[in-house]
């Protein structure tokens, strides 16, 4: 229950509630995720918010809500990635549950894609912003990789393949495909330290793993995001 609990966070979605009212799903510092109804029109998304938060059920009901700081506007890819964000903390985080590295980890990535367009290497800023941001949600979420050993907790080994299983981890095989990984890409993540940045070799491995693990946890609903973010790409 929350009696006038004040919350610090962002908007990640929204949708109209009978004629006045909006329901909308917060990122919060205190709680995670919270959702609830705004009798109001909802804040703008990518800017730190805080109100006030009460109710019993899973639906709170949010009142004294200030906006803080000046409105952000992303535009081309920084748009398409900040829609990711938000839809992967609506899809995969549990309703109310602090998550703080998460939340850290979010207000810095925006941070981030604000500097995105004057960028003098953008495209491999993004592919680095994004995998620090789904490895730190990845690892909250319960979801953190081995990288020493395989599925039967023996050490990989460089000159051996493997598939990848979510529940399982690493599966040596027999034969190199398309769809296996060298064991001595894997082992480039052994010596790897939170809030590094990714090497070329990392970010490869991980762009193809976080992809097979967010896919897998979502089932059978694909990104809105990520389809939005194809067909921009096409026309």
């Amino acid at each position: 229950m929350m009696r006038n609990e004040v919350l610090h966070g962002y908007l990640i979605h929204h949708r109209k509630y009978r004629e006045k009212s909006h329901i909308v799903h917060l990122y919060t510092q205190e709680y995670g995720r919270v959702d609830g109804i705004i009798r109001q029109i909802p804040p703008p998304q990518y800017q730190p918010i805080r109100l006030q938060a009460s109710g019993k059920s899973e639906l709170k009901n949010f009142t004294k809500l200030e906006i803080l700081n000046q409105p952000v506007f992303f535009h081309g890819d920084a748009f398409f990635a900040g829609f990711y964000l938000n839809e992967i903390l609506l899809r995969l985080c549990p309703l109310e549950e602090a998550m703080l590295r998460t939340f850290e980890q979010y207000q810095l990535t925006l941070l981030q894609l604000q500097q995105l367009a004057s960028h003098e290497s953008a495209a491999l800023f993004l592919r680095q912003i994004l995998r620090q941001f789904e490895h730190v949600l990845l690892q909250e979420l319960g979801y953190a990789i081995d990288f020493s050993v395989d599925a039967s907790q023996q050490e990989i080994l460089p000159l051996q393949h493997y598939q990848f299983q979510l529940n399982d981890g690493f599966i040596p095989v027999a034969q190199a495909s398309r769809s296996t990984i060298a064991g001595s890409l894997i082992a480039t993540m052994q010596t790897y330290q939170d809030g590094q940045d990714f090497s070329h070799e990392q970010l490869q491995l991980l762009g193809k793993l976080y992809r097979q693990m967010i896919s897998s946890l979502l089932g059978d609903r694909p990104l809105k995001s990520r389809q939005l973010w194809i067909q921009s790409t096409q026309n």
